[in-house]
């Protein structure tokens, strides 16, 4: 049960001098004109209810009125930062429609929605306080997975762009019931692959409502794909089983989907393939993941207990003595990719990491 897999309240994790050089050079930092703790400083607050009056954990905030003007200036700025070249142009045209608050959650991010007043277009970006380890979730995810991410970040605020999709909770209660045995056997081959991404790059309570569902509609069907949206569990805990979204009992359903669709041999190759995609994406991506898991592993970012622990499993699993060697999580995360490099297109189908 989750009790047992998840030990407790993660810290936050400042950004280190190595980090910040990382993120400038590669065009993550920002200076923000409004932080993180500016928008804790609303005055009042009203509770958010999903379609069916349900309370969603979300409070939509408000301001006194000359904090508010200058405010969703800055939210408009930031928004023109995330998504183009910083011009204010087109910030007239911008109007800052909510400012949701989650009361959930470690990380209890703000969520900007932003309309553009010529056409009604709007969308979301997120404004969290800022936690080195969930930076490294996201630049992990940005280079090893399918997806690109765009973000921002400085010393005390991160700015997230939004990953659209539907919540995996959402998703099993309400659509999953009516896709078809074809679209239900893609749902479960996607989760072999998304499972086996979580474990191999250490992405941890990959719990339903920590990732969406995807469907895109290709020609006469619809595509199914899973992505991560909460980073906050990145290589902290120390069990393997927390990077494995297959034991945490909210993902229920689309295991029982796995055991149903799915054969011993076909998970198998699944995993191999998922291990050979991941593995090419090391190799391609070069310099600058090299770069990121060095700066890693000058820190330790977990307790000296979940290093040890999981160490010693990972290599239970594996026989391989650089987990074991492993002095920080930087560590682990680097014997991760090169084990995946090394048994590139000569996976043995029985190792169960």
């Amino acid at each position: 049960m989750e009790e047992k897999l998840i030990s407790k309240k993660k810290p936050f994790f400042k950004i280190s001098k190595e980090l910040a050089f990382f993120l400038k050079d590669y065009e993550r930092w920002i200076d923000t004109p409004v932080c993180y703790d500016d928008l804790l400083r609303f005055s009042g607050s009203v509770i958010v209810y999903d379609k069916n009056d349900n309370d969603t954990l979300w409070v939509s905030v408000y301001y006194t009125d000359s904090e508010r003007r200058e405010i969703e200036f800055s939210l408009k700025k930031i928004y023109t930062q995330l998504h183009s070249d910083g011009n204010e142009s087109g910030i007239p045209y911008l109007n800052i429609d909510a400012i949701d608050y989650c009361t959930f959650g470690n990380s209890k991010p703000f969520r900007i929605k932003v309309r553009n007043i010529l056409n009604d277009n709007f969308t979301y970006y997120y404004i969290k306080k800022t936690d080195a380890s969930r930076i490294f979730g996201l630049e992990f995810e940005h280079m090893l997975s399918p997806y690109n991410l765009n973000f921002l970040v400085n010393d005390n605020t991160l700015i997230e762009e939004h990953i659209a999709g539907i919540p995996g909770d959402t998703f099993m209660k309400e659509f999953l019931p009516q896709c078809n045995e074809a679209e239900k056997a893609q749902i479960a081959k996607e989760y072999v692959k998304f499972n086996e991404r979580s474990m191999i790059r250490l992405l941890g309570d990959m719990r339903a409502y920590n990732y969406v569902v995807v469907p895109t509609h290709d020609f006469d069907q619809v595509v199914y794909k899973i992505r991560p949206i909460d980073f906050d569990q990145q290589s902290f805990e120390g069990r393997l089983s927390v990077y494995r979204p297959q034991f945490f009992k909210e993902n229920g359903p689309i295991m029982d989907l796995v055991r149903s669709k799915l054969t011993h041999d076909s998970i198998n190759q699944y995993k191999i393939e998922e291990r050979s995609i991941v593995a090419r994406r090391i190799i391609s991506s070069g310099n600058r993941l090299n770069k990121l898991v060095k700066t890693m592993q000058l820190e330790l970012f977990t307790l000296p207990e979940n290093l040890e622990r999981l160490r010693n499993e990972i290599y239970k699993f594996t026989q391989d003595k650089a987990f074991l060697n492993s002095k920080t999580m930087g560590d682990i995360m680097k014997a991760s990719f090169e084990y995946v490099r090394k048994h590139y297109e000569k996976v043995d189908t029985h190792s169960q990491f």
